[in-house]
């Protein structure tokens, strides 16, 4: 199991940090003395899982804060929130998402769901907290999660992003991780580019067995109606899944561009991994261009 380096003075934001992998990484960065914000869209589920973790560590440093990545006026609010606290900010973690509705919904701003939940969002955080890890943080650091899945999201286009034409559940999810994917890619282009010093990098859990998997289709409000097909299916525990993106988020020797994941693709000990071909070829510059007019949010010239 990766050792986590010691966290002391660190402060991390975790969307997503209420159950699966977000809440592992949650436990696990405060058993290593990161101050956490626990950036989440039911704060009552919040709530429970930092005093669950606080019975184990009692000193835990943890903080619930209300964010719906499907509504980008909460992503501005808690961003804005956040900078008016006066404090600093180390890394951000975006890890929520939401996995094969069976329908197409879409989001308070009319995105897509997918889309919108798993890329748009994050996108809009990550341009509105830049800023503040760049101005008080010395090792700033934007980690995001993917998907094994992100392998195959090219298959519907980067065309149709909203899914407009065509919805099919599981596609349209592989193309909001590879969209996450090139996101990672094009900010630690700009990183560099601007001499920022941040790193971007980016994580997949493989399969692991969470509420997202399990509750996926029914959209987090019970289980599938078919469990067992994931009987057959290799998958970890979060306990393990959740390792890649606490790797990427704490390895003092990670690079930007970087990607970890399980070593066999669904399971395995973690560490760096290939991107999918599909994130090589496909214009992230393009999509990110796209992304900026459908969020209204871009980094100033100046920055």
């Amino acid at each position: 199991m990766y050792h986590i380096p010691d966290q002391t003075g660190r402060r991390f934001v975790i969307t997503g940090a209420n159950s699966g992998t977000g809440k592992e990484m949650t436990r696990r960065l405060a058993e290593a003395n990161a101050e956490i914000v626990m950036a989440v869209r039911n704060e009552a589920f919040g709530e429970a899982a930092k005093e669950e973790i606080l019975q184990q560590f009692p000193k835990a440093k943890l903080e619930v804060k209300y964010i719906d990545l499907a509504d980008l006026k909460t992503v501005e609010n808690f961003a804005e929130g956040l900078k008016s606290e006066g404090k600093g900010l180390d890394v951000l973690i975006n890890n929520a998402g939401v996995m094969s509705p069976p329908k197409r919904y879409v989001t308070k701003n009319n995105f897509e769901l997918q889309f919108g939940t798993n890329f748009l969002g994050p996108f809009a955080l990550t341009h509105h907290l830049v800023p503040l890890l760049l101005q008080s943080s010395k090792a700033p650091r934007v980690t995001t999660m993917s998907s094994c899945a992100a392998i195959i999201g090219f298959l519907l286009g980067m065309s149709d992003l909203q899914s407009e034409k065509i919805y099919l559940p599981f596609l349209s999810y592989a193309r909001s991780k590879l969209s996450d994917l090139l996101m990672m890619q094009q900010l630690a282009k700009i990183s560099a580019e601007r001499g920022w010093n941040l790193i971007s990098n980016a994580a997949h859990p493989g399969c692991t067995r969470t509420r997202l998997m399990l509750t996926g289709p029914n959209m987090g409000t019970n289980k599938t109606t078919r469990p067992w097909i994931y009987n057959f299916i290799p998958a970890m525990n979060p306990d393990k899944g959740a390792v890649p993106l606490i790797e990427a988020a704490t390895d003092p020797k990670a690079l930007s561009g970087s990607y970890y994941g399980p070593r066999w693709l669904l399971i395995g000990k973690s560490g760096h991994v290939k991107k999918p071909e599909s994130a090589r070829w496909t214009d992230g510059e393009k999509l990110w261009k796209k992304a900026e007019k459908m969020t209204g949010v871009s980094f100033p010239e100046n920055l």
